[in-house]
């Protein structure tokens, strides 16, 4: 019976059928008649819903497909379905032949929605059996592909647009709305679909380019006509609340988005170009989950020692990195951990990425004045525990944090610097005086991001000389460990790899540290003697994170070339 139950669990989660369905379909005999389907299945044990699914079809005699081709079904045989009905229904046509049509579906009992598409397309319903997750993707990448496709149409034209409201619901567009608002809308909904930070839309001589950055590398997404290129254009900067008119300047706004419930903020930079409005999008997810530092790939030690520092009552802690490496993520998860009713945590940051519950937040504002600066200045009248800086970037505010620092205030802030060592030169070089400097900081996180490989396709890599005299690896570490190398599937489209993991080094500051700090050394010279004092470098981090088929030889080199 417990079986039983667990069975019904998995199939309501993997298919679109509900408990009762479930129930109904597990009490049907099989073709022996001597067991249910719930008996047969239930003396199995399965790796994967995929697999439980793929059984229980086998048992009903069903046809199931594991991955979907989504580049191999016709555009014009989804186009009379709405998307809203295909995922009330979880059908999703795939193929036509001459005498019916193949239909995908996550609950073959339903038979409402097969006989609306017999009536529809006036021929046979086949279905092939799916599980829901799957089906669910394969309708958005479909319906999002037949909303981008444009070609042939001539006459676009500009909508009013009520700026009052700036809000946007992507799921709630109609179908009067203007062709360039349906591509508009398609292409910030794939962005978000797809995971990805960055939509860049450029304009060239005789065509235009739609890029994703996802998992910090750009793919090519989509090339609209250049007839298009000025609506586009229009329409992203009336989102952004940016002047149209206005083409020969940068402007910077934001479009305020809701995605299936989820709040997203897209930052929008326009910048002129020879060809026309150069436009990039970053996109912040604010409903994102703050993640705990075990979840964000620092090492035990480096755990152990960050916990520490985090716990002084006053001091610096600076994270640093390029831009996109994941700076602010690591501040949350910082915050996340000292958030108590004990203490009181306040934050100036442009902008407000997440919205954390029990400590105040404050976004800059340069038009009225309120800067990182003169925000940290009022901060010290607040009676504060804990204050975080989105970003040192100036005298002023490298001043101010030294002053809290040393008037009993933790403070956490990022600096824009290539490893750890290279933050003390860096402070030194916007005017902060080396004694302040090197008395006031406690330690520095730097951090890049790379690749993790998909656990779906990845497969074990037997390293040549070359790549072993590359890493610092021995033969005996590859035997003994698992190097992988990226392949490619449906579940990651292709590209090998599934989200990022962070690498780092922890700088943590001593006597002998603060002593070339106060010399004025080099971030070279500084960072010498703390590898020899026992820090560990990115390119240490991450040869732990290929030999434990996390990510893989080619992303490590890439992101740590500058440690050779």
């Amino acid at each position: 019976m417990a079986q039983q139950l667990d069975l019904t669990q998995i199939l309501t989660k993997a298919t679109s059928l509900s408990s009762q369905q479930v129930q109904l379909v597990l009490k049907t005999q099989s073709v022996s008649q001597m067991y249910s389907i719930g008996d047969l299945l239930g003396n199995k044990e399965f790796a994967n819903a995929d697999e439980l699914v793929q059984d229980l079809c086998r048992e009903m005699g069903m046809e199931f497909m594991r991955d979907i081709p989504v580049n191999d079904i016709p555009m014009n045989l989804v186009r009379p379905l709405n998307i809203t009905y295909a995922k009330n229904y979880s059908v999703l046509p795939f193929r036509e032949e001459s005498d019916q049509v193949i239909v995908l579906t996550a609950n073959p009992v339903q038979t409402k929605a097969l006989d609306d598409l017999r009536v529809l397309y006036g021929k046979k319903i086949k279905t092939v059996v799916t599980t829901a997750p799957k089906l669910n993707d394969a309708i958005n990448k479909v319906f999002e592909k037949s909303t981008a496709d444009l070609e042939g149409m001539d006459d676009i034209e500009m909508e009013e647009y009520d700026l009052d409201n700036p809000i946007v619901d992507l799921l709630e567009g109609g179908e009067d709305d203007a062709p360039v608002i349906k591509l508009v809308n398609s292409l910030l909904f794939r962005a978000v679909k797809e995971k990805a930070s960055d939509i860049h839309v450029e304009p060239y001589e005789k065509d235009m380019s739609v890029r994703f950055r996802i998992d910090g590398v750009l793919f090519d997404i989509f090339k609209p006509p250049k007839k298009l290129q000025n609506a586009i254009t229009s329409r992203l900067k009336v989102m952004a609340n940016l002047n149209i008119a206005e083409k020969r300047l940068p402007q910077d706004g934001r479009i305020p988005l809701k995605l299936g419930g989820k709040d997203i903020d897209i930052r929008v930079s326009t910048v002129p170009t020879s060809f026309g409005e150069r436009i990039v999008m970053r996109i912040q997810d604010r409903s994102n989950v703050i993640f705990e530092l075990e979840q964000l790939g620092f090492s035990d030690d480096s755990l152990v020692n960050i916990d520490e520092l985090i716990k002084r009552s006053y001091g610096i802690l600076l994270v640093t990195g390029p831009t996109g490496s994941g700076k602010s993520t690591t501040l949350y998860a910082f915050l996340s951990r000292l958030n108590s009713p004990d203490v009181n945590i306040l934050t100036i940051e442009d902008p407000v990425e997440q919205r954390v519950h029990g400590v105040g937040q404050v976004q800059v504002n340069a038009k009225i004045g309120l800067t990182f600066a003169s925000g940290l200045r009022s901060f010290l009248r607040q009676d504060p525990d804990i204050i975080m800086v989105g970003e040192i970037r100036d005298l002023e505010t490298s001043e101010l944090s030294i002053t809290a620092s040393m008037t009993g205030h933790l403070v956490l802030s990022t600096l824009h610097t290539n490893d750890a060592a290279g933050a003390f030169p860096r402070l030194l070089d916007i005017g902060a005086e080396p004694f302040l400097v090197a008395t006031s900081i406690l330690g520095v996180v730097a951090q890049r991001l790379v690749r993790v490989l998909c656990p779906h396709c990845k497969i074990r890599h037997e390293p040549n000389d070359f790549e072993m005299n590359s890493l610092g690896i021995s033969p005996e570490e590859v035997s003994t460990n698992n190097i992988c190398k990226a392949v490619g599937c449906s579940q990651c489209n292709q590209k090998g790899y599934i989200g990022r993991t962070l690498i780092q080094e922890l700088l943590l500051v001593d006597d002998d540290i603060r002593s070339l700090i106060m010399q004025r050394k080099d971030g070279n010279s500084i960072r010498k003697l703390a590898v020899a004092k026992g820090m560990k470098t990115f390119r240490d981090h991450g040869i732990q994170k290929v030999l434990t088929g996390i990510t893989t030889m080619e992303e490590l080199l890439a992101n740590t070339q500058l440690d050779l």
